[in-house]
Parts: structure tokens; C-alpha cells; sequence
């Protein structure tokens, strides 16, 4: 028999009991799944931003400590798919590792692409851990400016 100390705060208030309970219920049967990604995306995904101007989309993926050379960009239908690697900084030689937040592996994001973009003139830059893709959009989707005159 284990002896529990008396927790008066609980005592007066004894729905404080059932939400903790409660609680613990949701957090088992919580499957939480990410909704944007595609179906060949890894666990972790790096956070998208997707701007459309009215002559290109624009995708800026953040891939911090991510080597321009361990990253791939392709275009397979209306499908464009960025995958790559992060690998583990190797610069803890005698020091001890107090805490780590930061991740390392490999990625994988898909996204459909809109009808219009001109596959052949795509450019991707990477600056200061961000990865820029330029998707063109094709003259026929491009809008117009029509004057007209008026007599």
C-alpha cells in the first residue's frame, strides 16, 4: 500500500478530477495526421508558403542548415515534388550536449500544382535557408489588359 498525500485543491473541486481524466482519454485517442501533405511525404515537412503573382506561383519552402546540393526539385505532370536531406552537424567534440531541438533526415514535399503553370520555365534559389521555386504561368492563363474605346 502506497501512501498519497492529501491534495486539499482537489478536494473542493472535485470536476478538476473528471477534466484530468478527461483529458487523458482525448490525449490517447488523439490521431492527429498532417492535412496538406501528399501521400509519399515523410514525417517531417518542411513549412510551405505559396504566393501567386500574375505572371508566376512562387514556393518558399524553409530548410534551414539544408545544403543546396542535398536538395531535388522535379515536375512530373501537375506534380511538384521537393525532396531532401539534412544531415547531422558532426561539431560536438568535447562537449556535452545539454539539450537538442533541431532535426536532421531526409524530406520529402509534394503539391499539386494549378492548371496554367509552364512546366519548362521553372527556376529554383536557395538564400539563408530558404528554398524559392518559380513556377510561370503560360500566356493563355496570364491575365489580359483590354482597353476599349469608347466612341
Amino acid at each position: 500500500m502506497n501512501l498519497v498525500r492529501w491534495n486539499k485543491a482537489n478536494a473542493l473541486d472535485p470536476g478538476r478530477e473528471f477534466e484530468r481524466l478527461q483529458n487523458e482519454i482525448n490525449k490517447l485517442f488523439d490521431f492527429t495526421y498532417p492535412d496538406a501533405g501528399g501521400l509519399f511525404d515523410r514525417h517531417f515537412n518542411p513549412a510551405v508558403d505559396i504566393t501567386e503573382t500574375n505572371d508566376a506561383f512562387k514556393v518558399m519552402l524553409d530548410l534551414p542548415g539544408v545544403s543546396r546540393k542535398d536538395v531535388d526539385v522535379s515536375i512530373a505532370g501537375n506534380v511538384l515534388t521537393v525532396k531532401g536531406e539534412k544531415k547531422e552537424e558532426k561539431k560536438r567534440e568535447g562537449a556535452k550536449l545539454y539539450r537538442s531541438e533541431s532535426w536532421n533526415g531526409s524530406f520529402q514535399r509534394t503539391l499539386s500544382l494549378p492548371d496554367g503553370v509552364d512546366p519548362d520555365k521553372v527556376s529554383a534559389a536557395m538564400a539563408d535557408g530558404v528554398l524559392t521555386i518559380t513556377l510561370a504561368k503560360r500566356e493563355e492563363v496570364k491575365p489580359k489588359q483590354i482597353s476599349v474605346k469608347v466612341q
